[in-house]
This record gives structure tokens, C-alpha cells and sequence, in this order.
């Protein structure tokens, strides 16, 4: 047994294991993107006492391996070390794309009956036995009820006790047609929308009477440790006798750890009900069923429209008999997060035809109106949620989310969230550095770096790099996978377009979704090639819609049975037997585009 400390003043005991097993095996937990076989690089940790034996240095440079870095995945201590861990790489809390209210107020201002909570509190008065009046105690409270209620066994064992303690006046909760909790008078109920992501999990709590949401938390899916994106999770999933499991128990830690930060926050209630709104894959990993066929030809999940289970069978510390409500999924590839943002949009009851775009690793697109809905799903990966990139790293401290150069300077200026040195490029600011880059000419229409454009940019072990500070770059190989990433978002939305028979100017308004899609500039992305050329006014950002379509259901019945609906309305167009889509992918790796023309409007 040895000893690991890290630079943030943590020690562990290892036994045998590979440093990165010790570190997740402690909660600490670093994105690797090939599950830990050392085929991504994306692990690496510096040591800065002590010596390890290491299997693989794939991806580090002899520069970085004289400087003492290692593969987490692939290094064993050979005695007591002391590890440094860039901060970069710490799956911590980051700033998240915030739960639009206003978005929630909107909806339910226009149509006040909207507002019905899935749990309701009733005030009963219950009228107590005499000796002419024997009935059982449940037949009174069903009385007082004045329909038929189920009750579970451990709830009927208290009612006995607590009718008489309250002197048959009583509060309790109830959903459907059950009796969820007994409440104290002053106690609130309250609920939960959450948002399971790829690469963050967000929870809303919501007071139910009053149609708030009182507070939110978020923290990356520790499921990152195990893979970057779905493909890689499910293949982790079903290749590693536990696999499953561990995927399994990464998202219910993340979920509970979340819920009890809540709770501590807000003491004065109980949660009752839970939304679930997420991508297939990542439902399946959460309630524990095989992936396995989502990622095999024809791409079938276990459920698309899932039973009403229960916190216990979610292994979420909650009262048991807690409902979690999973909002449907359209198809494999097409989940409930979707659904979600369809609800929020409301384009499922415009007269006019909208597009709604959610960039993240995958990127999803619907178009349609009241009338027909179409949806189709295009494989991003995950550059632009900081991975797959040298320097890549999600929206926290430290990142470069914006960027300028002044060419005939041959300077620049960035912006970093914290205010702080730069460690990293978030997806922002990978989309503007380069759109400027390639406006000044210092990358060129394939996307290639020039090497005598700038005097920032420098040829390093054989690749040229535009050096943004002493830790902080982008790479040609890193340029190539932005392009590709844009190539296939915008492919996906040209084609669906084309398969319903309509152009960019047949859309009314253009929804952007996700934690990338808030802080995107929309006028670079266009200038790219990422987007397609539409009037600036006509995008509107609407930040997390998956966790808000799940605070929508929880307020709304007639808002969650229309999920149902919406899932069902929706038409699926798979791009990977398209050739069209292959057409417009290979057309569109280039700056901005093979067809200049598309893009001369409004990208000057």
C-alpha cells in the first residue's frame, strides 16, 4: 500500500491500483475520453515526488515526460507520490447555462390553468371514531379525501399514530391517485427537474404550491471518467463486467450528492416528485439498463416512453415511494432533453415553422410547427465541451470564452471567465479565435495555420500552434477537429431542411439550447460555417431547455402529458444512411464553406 498526495492537499491509499483508479476510487475523477486505455491522452497529471512505472506515454511530449508528466491511466506509484492535478482537468462545478424563469413565467402567464402541480397538499379534517362509529382509520381519511386514494405499507403503518397526534387534522401530499407523504403544516413541498447531461448534471428545486424555482446546483457527470461521449460510455458499458455498474453508480453519486446540497439548504420541506430529462443513452445509464443496441444498426433503445418508477428503484435518496417521471425519448440517438426543449420552444403550436438547435456533444435539430415536427441528431464530439482539444476545457474559471485579434497590429484580446489567467478555451472561445484567425488570414480557407501570418504563431516538436499565453494554445490538429465539429452541425441542419422541402429563409425564428449555445456569438458562428446565414434577430437563446421542459412538466400535467405527445409527433431522420448529409458534411469542411456564396450576407 502507498500513498497519493495530491497538489490539492488530499491524500489517498492505493493498492495496486493505477493512479487514475485511485483518484476515482476517492471521488476525484479526470476526463478521459477512451475510458483508460490510454489511447486519448486527455489524463495527464505531473509527479512531483516519487516514482511510478508507466505502461504508455500516448500523448505526452518529451518536453511534458521531462517535466515529470504521466498518464494517470497507465502509471502504477512505486512508493509513496505527490501528484499535481491541473485544475483544468478537476470535474468540479462550473458555471452552467442558467434555468430561464422567465421562460416558465411566459408560459404560464398566457394561460393561468397551465399551473397544475403533480403533487397537491390537501387540509384534511378527519372526523374521529366514537363507539358508534368504529370504521377504520383509512375509511375516514379516504372520507375526508372524498375519493379513493392508495396508501403505501409504511405510510399506513404511521397513520394510526399520526391522526391521533394531530387530533384528525391533518396535511398530506398526493399525486395521482396516491398519498405521497404526511406533511406538517408549515412544511413545503417541493420538487425536482433534473438534467441529465453528457458532460453536467443540473437540478431546479421547485416549491410546488407556488410555481418557483428556489434553487439550482450543478457538477460535471462523473460518468467523464469513464468516456468523454456516449459511443464511449456504452461501449465502457458493455465491454467491462461492471461497466454498467459503475456508470450506473458515477450519475446516482453526482444526483444525490446534488439533492443533499439542496437540502441543506433548504430544510423547511420535502421532495416529492423528480423530472428526469436527458439524452437515451444517459437515462439508460441512470436507471440501469443495457445501451447496448442504441449504439448497434437499427439503433433501438430498452424504453422510448418509460414507466412511472419510484426514487427506490433509482437508488435516489429520497422517500421511497417518490415518483421519477422520465420524459420521453424520440429514438436512440434523439432523447428526452430534446423533448424538453420542444416544450419550452412552443414551436409545437406555432403557426410559423422554427428550428431549435441544442449544441453539446451531440448535436440535436428540430424543425417543424404545430403541424409536423421533424428531428435529427449529428454526432459534434466533444470539442466544443473542452475535449478532443490540446488546451480544451468546459466553461469554469480560467477559460478563454471570447476572443479578438487586431490584424494590423498583430495583437489580440481575450476575455476569460474568473477574470483570472488563462488555462484553458472553452467553446466559445474556440469558435471565436477561429473566426478571427481566419478573418486576418492567419488561417486559410482549409483551415490551415500559416506560419509566417503572425508572429504568435509558432512551429512546436513539428506542429504549428497560434500561442495564446506561456500554457495556452491552439493546434492545427485542434483547428481540423473544430472544423469538422461545425461541419457536422451544419450539415445536419442543412439536411433536414432539405428532407422536409424548405430553406433557411422558410425559418421564422432560430432556438439555440444547451450551456454552449448561451454564450455562443452567433455572428462568429456564422462566419465559420457552423450556423446557417439567417438574420441576426431571427436566433434566440433560451440557455438549459432540457432542465426548464422538466420544470414545465412538473407544473403542468396537461404541460407533461404533452411531452408524451410531443414524442410522439416527432419524425426521425437518421443522417448516418444519408448521402445527402455525407455530401454536405465534406462540402462544409471548409472556411466557411466550399459554397462561398451561402455565407456572404451577414458574415462581413
Amino acid at each position: 500500500m502507498f500513498k497519493i498526495r495530491t497538489n490539492r492537499g488530499e491524500v489517498f491509499d492505493t493498492y495496486g491500483q493505477s493512479i487514475l483508479e485511485a483518484l476515482q476510487h476517492n471521488n476525484v475523477y479526470l476526463p478521459v475520453s477512451c475510458g483508460g486505455k490510454g489511447s486519448c491522452g486527455r489524463c495527464k497529471v505531473r509527479i512531483l515526488e516519487g516514482k511510478v512505472t508507466s505502461r504508455s506515454y500516448f500523448g505526452v511530449t518529451e518536453i511534458e515526460k521531462k517535466d515529470g508528466y504521466i498518464l494517470a491511466c497507465q502509471s502504477y506509484p512505486e512508493g509513496d507520490i505527490l501528484v499535481e492535478i491541473p485544475q483544468k482537468l478537476i470535474t468540479v462545478s462550473e458555471r452552467i447555462s442558467k434555468v430561464k424563469a422567465d421562460i416558465v413565467r411566459k408560459i404560464f402567464s398566457k394561460n393561468v390553468q397551465l399551473f397544475q402541480p403533480l403533487v397537491k397538499r390537501l387540509n384534511l379534517s378527519v372526523t374521529p371514531p366514537t363507539i358508534e362509529d368504529s370504521r377504520a382509520d383509512f375509511d375516514r381519511l379516504l372520507e375526508a379525501i372524498g375519493r379513493k386514494l392508495k396508501i403505501t405499507r409504511k405510510d399506513g403503518e404511521q397513520l394510526a399514530d399520526y391522526l391521533r397526534q394531530k387530533r384528525w387534522s391533518i396535511n398530506v401530499a398526493t399525486q395521482d391517485d396516491e398519498i405521497i407523504s404526511f406533511l406538517e403544516t408549515e412544511e413545503k413541498i417541493y420538487a425536482l427537474a433534473l438534467d441529465i447531461g453528457t458532460t453536467t448534471v443540473a437540478l431546479a428545486l421547485i416549491d410546488m404550491e407556488k410555481g418557483e424555482i428556489i434553487d439550482v446546483a450543478s457538477c460535471y457527470n462523473s460518468q467523464i471518467a469513464y468516456g468523454d461521449d456516449v459511443i464511449t460510455r456504452i461501449v465502457y458499458a458493455i465491454e467491462n463486467p461492471k461497466g454498467l455498474e459503475n456508470l450506473r453508480k458515477s450519475i446516482v453519486n453526482d444526483i444525490n450528492a446534488l439533492i443533499n446540497t439542496l437540502l441543506i439548504r433548504h430544510k423547511d420541506g420535502e421532495i416529492l416528485y423528480v423530472v428526469i430529462s436527458g439524452n437515451t443513452t444517459m437515462c439508460h445509464l441512470f436507471w440501469g439498463l443495457n445501451p447496448k443496441y442504441i449504439r448497434e444498426e437499427p439503433y433501438v433503445p430498452v424504453f422510448n416512453h418509460y414507466p412511472l418508477w419510484r426514487a427506490s428503484d433509482g437508488r435516489v435518496n429520497l422517500k421511497n415511494n417518490v415518483p421519477l417521471f422520465t420524459v420521453p425519448s424520440v429514438a436512440g440517438y434523439v432523447g428526452g432533453d430534446i423533448v424538453s426543449g420542444v416544450l419550452a420552444t412552443e414551436i409545437y403550436k406555432d403557426e410559423e415553422i422554427g428550428l431549435f438547435i441544442d449544441i453539446g456533444t451531440n448535436g440535436e435539430i428540430v424543425v417543424g410547427n404545430k403541424d409536423w415536427l421533424v428531428t435529427a441528431s449529428t454526432s459534434a464530439g466533444p470539442c466544443f465541451e473542452g475535449s478532443g482539444i490540446s488546451c480544451g476545457m468546459r466553461a469554469t474559471e480560467g477559460a478563454i470564452e471570447a476572443f479578438s485579434f487586431d490584424r494590423e497590429r498583430d495583437t489580440f484580446e481575450i476575455k476569460v471567465i474568473g477574470e483570472v489567467d488563462p488555462i484553458g478555451i472553452c467553446g466559445s472561445g474556440m469558435i471565436d479565435i477561429v473566426s478571427e484567425l481566419f478573418k486576418s488570414g492567419i488561417i486559410d480557407q482549409k483551415g490551415r495555420l500559416l506560419q509566417d501570418s503572425s508572429r504568435y504563431v509558432d512551429l512546436v516538436e513539428g506542429e504549428l500552434r497560434f500561442l495564446i499565453s506561456e500554457n495556452c494554445y491552439i493546434s492545427q490538429a485542434d483547428i481540423d477537429n473544430i472544423i469538422r465539429a461545425k461541419a457536422a452541425i451544419y450539415a445536419g441542419i442543412l439536411t433536414v431542411l432539405q428532407e422536409v422541402g424548405i430553406n433557411e429563409n422558410d425559418i421564422s425564428k432560430v432556438y439555440l439550447a444547451g450551456g454552449f449555445g448561451e454564450f455562443l456569438d452567433v455572428k462568429k458562428a456564422i462566419q465559420i460555417g457552423m450556423l446557417p446565414n439567417i438574420s441576426y434577430e431571427r436566433f434566440v437563446f433560451l440557455g438549459n431547455t432540457s432542465l426548464t421542459g422538466a420544470i414545465l412538466c412538473l407544473l403542468s400535467r396537461d404541460l407533461k402529458n404533452k411531452a408524451e405527445e410531443i414524442a410522439h409527433k416527432m419524425t426521425y431522420l437518421d443522417l448516418s444512411r444519408s448521402k445527402l448529409f455525407m455530401d454536405e458534411y465534406v462540402s462544409a469542411l471548409f472556411l466557411p464553406h466550399t459554397d462561398i456564396e451561402r455565407f456572404k450576407i451577414h458574415s462581413d
